[in-house]
Formats: C-alpha cells, sequence, structure tokens
C-alpha cells in the first residue's frame, strides 16, 4: 500500500462520496439561507476606562513580530439570555461591565504609538512601538442576524458556515493597524434563538494566555454586575483576581524592559498584507473525546515501548498524540512527495519555561513557535503514531529558557515583523490551547453552547485548539485545509476514528 495515499479502496471511497455530498448539501442550504438573513450592525459605541494618568507600554521582541498577523477573533455562543427585558439591555449590560474591565485593563483601550529615534545630528536611526494609554476607548457594536439560528452556526457534521465570519467585525485589519484602530473591538450579534459575542483583540498587544484572563475578568465582573449591582450604579471592582502585569519582560534581566528601537526610519513598509483574495479553504470543528485522546496517548506509548523508547513512552502527552495523529493525516491528505521534508509547528506559552519564571498575570505576547526537525514524508509516516508524538515532545522539551533567551537574541539581531505570515505548504501549526478557560466566560446566563473563531489567521494546514465543552480533558480542533487537503481528510479512516461524535447543546 502506498503510504503518501489512504482511502483507495473501491467501497470506502463510495461510501466517502455519499457522506460527502450529504455534508456539501447540508452546508449549501445554510449558506443560501445566510445570504438571505446577513447580519446587520444597528448601533456602534465607544467604551472608554475612567481618567487616569497617561502612560506608555512600549511593545518588545514577541509583540512587534505579530504587527503584521491578523488581530484574534474568537467568540462564544449563548443561548438566550432570560434575564434582559431586551437585547438593547443586554447590550447595555455588558458595556458597563466592560467599562468596569478596562479600568483594570487600560491598555486594551489605547492605541499604538510609533516614535522615530534621532541621532546627535538629528538623523532617524529607528522607531519604537509602544501602546499609548490614553484611554482612547475600545468599540462595542450591537448587531442583528434576522432568521439566523444557532444551528445555523454550529450546523453538525459540517464545515464552519460563513455567516460566522460576519459575526467578528475588522476582518482585513492586521495588528499595526492599532495606531488607528481600537484595539479591541467586541460584536453582540442577536440571533432567533441565542447570542454571539465576538471578541477582536490585537495581537500585538497580548497573547492568548492573557486575551483570555481579561475576558474572564470581564465575565466576571459582568456576573457580580447582575447578582450584586455596585450601589448608585457605581463600578464593580475585581477583587478575586492578581492585577494584570503590564511591565515588559527584558531578556537582560535589568528591570522594565525600553522600548526596542528597530532599525527601520518606518515600518510601514514592512507590513505584509494580503494583496490578493485568499485562495478556497474548508473549516471544520472536530471533536475529541477525553476518552478518544487517551486512546490515541496509549497507542502512542505502546508503539514507543514496542521501538525501546521508554523515556518516549514515560514523557508521551495528549497534545503529542493528538499532534502526531493531525500531523500525519495532513501529510497524507496532501499527498505530499515521499522525499518531501515535512515539519510540525506549534504556539508555546514562555511563561513558566522561564528562569526565573514569568508570572501568570504577565499581559503581554510571551510565545514562540516551537518546531521538529525537518523529517521525509515517506519517513514520518513509516515510523507510525508513537515516534511522530515522540518528536513532537522532543521539541516541546527543547523549548526551554535557554532556547527561549537565544531566540529573542537572534530576533534582536535581525528584528522581523513577518510571524505567522510565512505560510510553509510542507508544514502544519498549532496555536490555541486547551488550557484556555473559554467556557469559563460566564456573563451571568450560563455556559457558552460553543467557541468559534473568524476569518483571521487562517490558511491550508493551521489548526487551533479549544476546550471541549464536556471538559474532562476534551479538545476542539478547528482545522482549516484547502478544499482538495479537506476532502482527502474526510476519506482517511484513521483520522475519522478518532473523532469523536460532536453533541450539540440544547438552546433551551
Amino acid at each position: 500500500m502506498d503510504v503518501i495515499c489512504c482511502a483507495t479502496e473501491e467501497n470506502e471511497s463510495a461510501r466517502s462520496s455519499l457522506q460527502l455530498q450529504s455534508t456539501a448539501r447540508a452546508t449549501s442550504e445554510v449558506e443560501k439561507r445566510m445570504q438571505q438573513s446577513p447580519v446587520q450592525v444597528v448601533s456602534r459605541r465607544i467604551v472608554k476606562p475612567p481618567p487616569r494618568p497617561r502612560e506608555r507600554v512600549p511593545l518588545t521582541t514577541w509583540d512587534l513580530s505579530l504587527l503584521s498577523a491578523d488581530y484574534i477573533q474568537k467568540g462564544l455562543l449563548f443561548a438566550p439570555p432570560p434575564c434582559f427585558s431586551t437585547f438593547t439591555h443586554l447590550v447595555d449590560h455588558l458595556q458597563a461591565a466592560l467599562a468596569d474591565a478596562i479600568a483594570t485593563y487600560y491598555p486594551v483601550a489605547g492605541r499604538l504609538a510609533i516614535d522615530r529615534h534621532h541621532d546627535d545630528e538629528g538623523h532617524v536611526v529607528g522607531c519604537s512601538v509602544s501602546v499609548d494609554c490614553a484611554g482612547q476607548g475600545v468599540e462595542v457594536l450591537e448587531a442583528v442576524a434576522d432568521g439566523v439560528v444557532v444551528a445555523d452556526v454550529v450546523p453538525p457534521d459540517a464545515d464552519v458556515p460563513s455567516v460566522v465570519r460576519s459575526l467578528f467585525p475588522l476582518n482585513e485589519a492586521v495588528n499595526y493597524d492599532g495606531h488607528e484602530r481600537p484595539l479591541f473591538v467586541v460584536q453582540v450579534t442577536q440571533l432567533a434563538d441565542g447570542v454571539f459575542v465576538g471578541f477582536v483583540y490585537n495581537h500585538a498587544l497580548s497573547d492568548g494566555t492573557a486575551f483570555w484572563n481579561f475576558i474572564n475578568a470581564w465575565a466576571e465582573i459582568a456576573r457580580a454586575r447582575l447578582s450584586s449591582p455596585a450601589p448608585g450604579g457605581g463600578a464593580c471592582v475585581l477583587a478575586s483576581r492578581t492585577p494584570p502585569l503590564f511591565e515588559r519582560w527584558s531578556p537582560d534581566g535589568s528591570g522594565a524592559a525600553a522600548p526596542v528601537v528597530l532599525p527601520y526610519a518606518d515600518i510601514e513598509g514592512l507590513i505584509v498584507r494580503p494583496t490578493l483574495p485568499p485562495p478556497p479553504q474548508r473549516d471544520r470543528m472536530l471533536h475529541f473525546s477525553a476518552e478518544s485522546l487517551a486512546a490515541l496517548k496509549e497507542r502512542a506509548r505502546q508503539e514507543l515501548l514496542a521501538a525501546g523508547d521508554t523515556a518516549g513512552a514515560a514523557a508521551v502527552t495528549s497534545f503529542q498524540a493528538l499532534s502526531s495523529l493531525l500531523w500525519r493525516c495532513f501529510v497524507r491528505a496532501r499527498r505530499t512527495a515521499p522525499d518531501q521534508e515535512v515539519v510540525f509547528r506549534a504556539s508555546a506559552n514562555n511563561r513558566g519555561r522561564l528562569r526565573p519564571p514569568l508570572p501568570a498575570e504577565y499581559f503581554g505576547n510571551a510565545i514562540n513557535a516551537v518546531s521538529t526537525e525537518a523529517v521525509r514524508a515517506s519517513e514520518l509516516l513509516a515510523r507510525g503514531h508513537g515516534w511522530a508524538a515522540a518528536a513532537v515532545g522532543r521539541a516541546v522539551a527543547a523549548h526551554t529558557d535557554a532556547g527561549i533567551r537565544a531566540l529573542a537574541a537572534a530576533w534582536a539581531a535581525k528584528p522581523g515583523l513577518l510571524a505567522f505570515r510565512l505560510f510553509d505548504p510542507n508544514a502544519m501549526f498549532i496555536s490555541s490551547s486547551p488550557r484556555f478557560d473559554m467556557y469559563g466566560c460566564d456573563f451571568g446566563w450560563g455556559k457558552a453552547l460553543a467557541v468559534r473563531g473568524g476569518k483571521a489567521n487562517k490558511y491550508d494546514g493551521k489548526v487551533s485548539l479549544f476546550p471541549g465543552r464536556e471538559g474532562g480533558g476534551s479538545i476542539d480542533a478547528e482545522v482549516v485545509l484547502t478544499p482538495e487537503h479537506m476532502l482527502a481528510l474526510e476519506q482517511d479512516d484513521e483520522f475519522w476514528a478518532a473523532v469523536s461524535p460532536d453533541v450539540q447543546p440544547a438552546t433551551k
């Protein structure tokens, strides 16, 4: 059997073809209705924090490398909240709670500022970027999606519908645009039988860890306002959370980081934006239960033990096992040439890996991409699930304090602004994390029905990991592939044997 291709049996192809036709018909019907029920923004509001002394928060290595990347787009789908008389009343409530949240997380309400630096003779020698914390404000959009129901947003066993992209604003913005656009915009959309809260957040401001800490803080305030409104409508205070740390990390350990002076007079010309319409892509949310992940992990462990790799077997994790499955199945789906070298990459949190570690409340970017060593496609597939899981484990284990500092030094020697814009057709990339407390974001009317992402930062081979709604270690994977590659993945029996049925939560 050819190790590059799979599911070539006639009966398997016929079965898969029928399944795909059914899925395509269901998706097509949803898309038709979406065209008849566009999302309409009915109001825009600027929300500002209380006045405070103006300050600058300098962007450093990890922040600056993201200036060409898209804003973060993540959102939560809820059943209809029973505690509001009107939808506008709900938006008013979220707006008031957000005003309290940005009183603490005040850089979120700022804008990016670019400063030019001169030598003694007045010549420009470079520029730096900071967050200007002057209370410019965040934006809240109120929107209505007439005729769109929860089932249209999260259809079972189908691609993510295009209407989901309409639930997020700033679809064309990159992080560099934060000097003119808000660093945070939220769109609250009323569905026929639910509410979608779409968050759009400038990634140069912070990573996903800090982003979800901020969203959870906002949700905590919203809950408190419902259960025990502040006297006289005053601000609710976050008493249960450690305050965020805005001081940026300095690689030399000398204390607060100074602004990084980039060796460019102007950086606008270095910002990379898509100039052509993106190629067609399909986006699916796939569920992996705790039991399925445990089985993948045990299979990897047994293969490693059989190969004599006891250390690798002892260290294997659910993340490694899921990454191995995705990596190998993507290589098969792409029908990668046997001699072509392929790599696996993932975003890693630097906080606990640094010595001394950064505190959990560090509010900035503290991430790097870790990568396996390149391996020929045929070798990856021939060596199997356990070997690939161990390869991912070695890449993660190698990301130590010394490695992080070496990466920071290399970036400082040759600053780049292209992180996550360097698409590699022979690689895959995993971002986000099932450790983020997405379903803990209860704004006062219960747990979200689902988490969804917008169109930002998506390309062939990109996977975002979310916690499964039922918890217990389950994971949802947002998989993005070209139509051709997704079609091949849908015919991969090894892959679909690990995918679990996604139980749709009731909206009532």
